[in-house]
Parts: C-alpha cells; structure tokens; sequence
C-alpha cells in the first residue's frame, strides 16, 4: 500500500466524476426533446427514431477503435479530443436547427462519448486505486444517474421560460433569447450542451492527468484476439444481451414522453419531462439498492427478478390509466438499473482471457440504443406506438433467459460466501 500511495490522485477521480456527469447530461435528454422535435420537423416515429439511431450507431463504430487510440496517445488527447468534437457538434445544430444537421451532429457527439467511455474508466483505476476501483466505478453510476435526472428538468425550465418570450428573465435566459430561434426553445439545451463542452475542454487541459499504464485486460488487443472471440457462441450471447439491455433501455427513455401525449394529453415539457426524470431517477435509487441484492443473492436471480418486474411495470405503463401510466414508466428504470452491471460480469467472468478485446465488442452492443427505438419508432407509424412499444417484451425476455443459461466461471461473492 504504502508505494502505492503516491499514485492517488482523488482530484482526477472528481474529474472523471464529471466526465461522467457530462456524458450523461448530454446523452439521456433525446426522450424528453422527441415530441418538440417531431411537432418542429414535421417527423414520423419512425424518422425520430433516427436521432437516437444517429447517436448509439457512433458507439458501433468508435468503441473498439477508441480503444487502440487510447494505447496510442493516452488519455489526455483522447479526453480532450472527444469534448470538441462534442463542442463543435452541439454548436453545429444551435446555429443550423434543421433536421439534416441533427443526424450528423448527434452522431459525431455520440462519437465523442464512446471515447469518453473508454477513456475514462482505465483513469478512474488510476487515479483512485485499483483496491477502490469497484467502489468508485458504483459511486460513478450514481453520479451519472443524477445528471440523466436533471438534463430532462434543465430541459423544461429552459422551454416554459423561452416559449412566448416577451423580455425580462434572469441572464441566461435573456441571452439564449438572442440566439434561439422563438418557435424553437428546446434548441436552448443545444446551446447549453456547447458551453459546457468547450468548458470541459478548457478544465481537461488544464489539469495535469496521471499517468496510467493499461492492464492487460484493459488494452484493446490485436486481430487475433477479436477473431478469437468472435468464433465463442458465449461473446455473441452476451453481446446479444448488451445489445438487448441498451436497446431496453433507451427504447423505453425515447418513447415515454411521447406515448403519454399521445395516449393521455400530458404535456411534453411538463408531465413529460417529468416523467422521463424519473425514470432515469429511480434509475439511480436502483443501482444503490442493486448493490445490496448483489452481496445477498447470485446475480443470475437478481437478473432474472428484474426482468419479470420490469415487464410488470411496461405492462401497467401501457396499458393502464393515466395515473398509473405515469407513474409505471418511471419503475422500469427502476427494476432496469442493475442489468447492465451484472450482464457485463457475467460476460466478463463467462471467458478466461481478452477481457480487453471482449469488453470492446460488449461496448459495441450499445448499438441497442440506435436500432430498438427504430424499430418501436417504425411499428408504431404503422400500428400505433403502444403497439410498437410492445416490442420490448422481446429484449426483455432475452435479458431474462440470461439468468438461466449464463454459467460464469466466478460466480459474485456475497455475504454467505465466495461461490466461486
């Protein structure tokens, strides 16, 4: 311990924690914005769902080449590089708030935040000691379930107060009056998501990183590894579930705002947003309480006992009243908020070797997020979107199936012993 010691950096792990915060902010607002988007461009479902595809598509294709140019240039230009590009992205669609410019730009922030994504977690290792490491990455679930929380009420605040404006108001709001334009006041969080980018970029460097030297199951690995990986029928289960959970995940978020307007005439940037709050709320509330389950029961049951749960709360959110309604879809979040953690481990304790090269190929499942809000998006143009929203029993019944066919080779200790 003690030649470790100097090794700390506990202001870089606040850094990180912000990092963190700011990812979230700017990746979990989509669901909250899709009925002003779709009432100013004129869209279908289907064509809305394309903004979200735009976005989780980027981590497809950037997450296992952000891996190889962090082993190249290490993490403060990976860091840096990712907020400017989300900087000038942001920027892009503030000034050009057009349809067309939305797909480009949501893409090349999304490719911001698959850098960011792998980037930040070796840092956070680092900066913080490996014998924290799974304390911290926890603490920054939470954090991160905090800013999904308030971007949708920054959303809200921001609309009410620059829709009809006629003058007055606090500085902020005066300023974005000058630049928005007034029949679209939701581009304000645009404008937002711009500043705090490029003051992400100024604080980045500024700061003096530590240096960090990958693990070997945290280095991207060569072709052979992929290949290797790619012929194992247990990589593609688990990536098959990543892509499941994302896909839940962000298949719900995007939709829930819009299926209470249009099946219960709630307002989008009040009971909507709210709504949508929630969700991402009781999110956080669920992994604290997730981790108390996790030191009590296997893992698999724990899996298992949300996705039963989570299709009880879709059921209720979709068909039944508005109350009800309202109140269901923010639970989803809830029973949803340990899936992600406990199939990445199992994933990860299913193989011996590559952990770096396969927590490359699960990141690129995330994929989930742009293709089921598409395909919600394309049934319920056709069938209504409580219809299409039906399609989530799917992904959740595979996350289910998970509790019962994984067979890790390191079982999660809990407080009744190791169960390895």
């Amino acid at each position: 311990m003690e030649k470790n010691s100097p090794q700390r950096n506990y202001a870089a792990v606040i850094l990180v924690f912000l990092i963190f915060w700011v990812i979230s902010l700017l990746t979990n607002i989509l669901g909250a914005l899709n009925p002003d988007i779709i009432q100013s461009f004129h869209l279908s479902l289907a064509m809305v769902a394309f903004l979200p595809f735009s976005f989780f598509i980027a981590y497809g294709v950037m997450s296992i080449p952000a891996g190889i140019m962090l082993e190249k240039l290490s993490e403060k230009p990976v860091l840096v590089a990712s907020f400017f590009l989300a900087f000038l992205a942001s920027l892009l669609f503030a000034l050009l708030p057009k349809f067309s410019v939305a797909l480009p730009s949501l893409f090349l922030i999304g490719i911001g935040m698959a850098m960011l994504q792998v980037a930040i977690n070796p840092l956070l290792r680092a900066s913080g000691g490996e014998e924290h490491f799974a304390f911290f990455s926890v603490f920054a679930q939470l954090i991160f379930g905090s800013a999904s929380w308030i971007s949708p009420h920054i959303y809200s605040y921001l609309v009410l107060n620059l829709k009809d404006y006629a003058g007055g108001g606090n500085a902020l709001i005066s300023m974005l009056a000058q630049v928005v334009p007034p029949h679209l006041p939701w581009i304000s969080l645009y404008w937002v998501f711009a500043a705090v980018s490029l003051a992400m970029v100024i604080v980045i460097i500024l700061y003096r990183l530590p240096k960090v030297e990958l693990k070997e199951d945290e280095k991207a690995g060569a072709y052979e590894a992929y290949a290797q990986l790619f012929r194992s029928k247990t990589v593609i289960l688990f990536f098959i579930g990543i892509f499941a959970y994302v896909g839940t995940e962000q298949g719900v978020a995007n939709w829930i705002s819009k299926f209470l307007q249009t099946y219960h005439g709630l307002r989008p940037e009040i009971e909507g947003a709210n709504a949508v709050a929630g969700f991402w709320g009781l999110m956080t509330i669920g992994c604290a309480i997730g981790l108390i389950l996790l030191k009590l029961m296997d893992c698999r049951w724990v899996l298992v006992g949300a996705a039963i749960c989570a299709m009880i709360t879709l059921t209720l959110a979709l068909f039944g009243p508005v109350g009800v309604s309202k109140v269901a879809f923010p639970w989803i979040g809830f029973f949803a908020s340990v899936m992600w953690s406990i199939i990445f481990s199992l994933a990860l304790n299913s193989v011996d070797k590559h952990h770096g090269s396969f927590s490359g190929i699960l990141c690129t499942g995330i994929i989930g997020g742009a293709i089921v809000p598409l395909i919600v998006g394309w049934i319920g143009d056709h069938l209504g979107l409580r219809f299409g929203l039906l399609f989530i029993y799917i992904t959740l019944g595979y996350i289910l199936s998970i509790g019962f066919w994984a067979r890790p080779l390191i079982k999660n200790a809990t407080v009744w012993g190791n169960n390895q």
